[in-house]
């Protein structure tokens, strides 16, 4: 038989046996169900990273660096985008750096002869150059041999990758332009954006940007025989105070998950 007082419920059991009758009373408390549950949130303490990356990462990184953070919900990526070549003054002037990625090797080669790496780059990804032009390519413009039609060329800063790989395919096709014709780039971005503002009439750049800008530019392929292997390399900076973090990030991008990432936003794989 159940009775209640006070809201404390009680069992009474009559065993009978015997003629004889025992009561056992048996108390039993019942939380009510409308009494309101207070959860204690759990809060997860991140560590932040940060990694700088050459600019013509910044899409592909980006998508990584969210996808990274939630599958390790512990660690914030905080991303420091430039050309290769100005990341390199940046960590070697001392600016706090966790993880470097670079659009060529040699940047690596110029922080280890200072000692901010340790290690080798690991290349993670592969890119090419490309001819972009104005949308509809008004100048008719079919292969490097033609840029001389463009009135504006946009080309990477001559110390960023992407302006020594432009130098490179040009090398190979015989072709000089005039520095007065020329209009450099920061870095991949600002390079690509000069046509597709129409202030260059033509750029070569990475093939991904190329991608990138869908259709604010046309585009034209350069052969591979002409063109170039981009090397992109990865390593963690030395004395990095969230080294261990920052191995997680570089393992990441070289897992089959990072790798898809890449691979989506038209990088070839190392």
């Amino acid at each position: 038989m159940w009775s209640s007082t006070d809201g404390v419920y009680s069992l009474t059991v009559t065993i009978l046996a015997k003629a004889k009758s025992l009561v056992v009373v048996l108390p039993i408390f019942i939380c009510s169900l409308a009494a309101p549950v207070h959860a204690e949130r759990i809060e997860v303490k991140k560590t932040t990273i940060t990694v700088s990356a050459a600019a013509s990462l910044v899409n592909v990184y980006t998508e990584i660096g969210k996808q990274f953070e939630k599958a390790n919900p512990s660690i914030q990526v905080r991303f420091n985008f430039a050309s290769s070549s100005s990341l390199v003054s940046q960590i070697q002037s001392g600016a706090p750096t966790d993880v470097f990625a670079a659009a060529d090797l040699s940047s690596f080669d110029k922080l280890l002869s200072t000692g901010n790496v340790v290690k080798s780059p690991k290349v993670f990804a592969r890119n090419s150059m490309q001819l972009v032009v104005k949308p509809g390519n008004p100048l008719n413009i079919s292969s490097i041999t033609d840029v001389s039609k463009a009135s504006v060329i946009s080309l990477c800063a001559k110390t960023a990758p992407c302006g020594i790989y432009a130098a490179t395919v040009l090398s190979r096709y015989g072709v000089v332009i005039a520095e007065s014709k020329i209009t450099r780039g920061i870095d991949a971005t600002a390079t690509l954006n000069a046509v597709s503002t129409g202030d260059a009439d033509a750029a070569i750049v990475y093939a991904t940007d190329a991608v990138s800008a869908k259709k604010s530019v046309a585009t034209i392929s350069i052969p591979a025989g002409k063109n170039v292997k981009a090397m992109y390399g990865i390593g963690v900076i030395r004395g990095s105070k969230n080294s261990k973090q920052a191995e997680t990030f570089v393992s990441y991008v070289l897992s089959p998950a990072g790798q898809k990432v890449l691979n989506t936003f038209g990088f070839l794989a190392p």
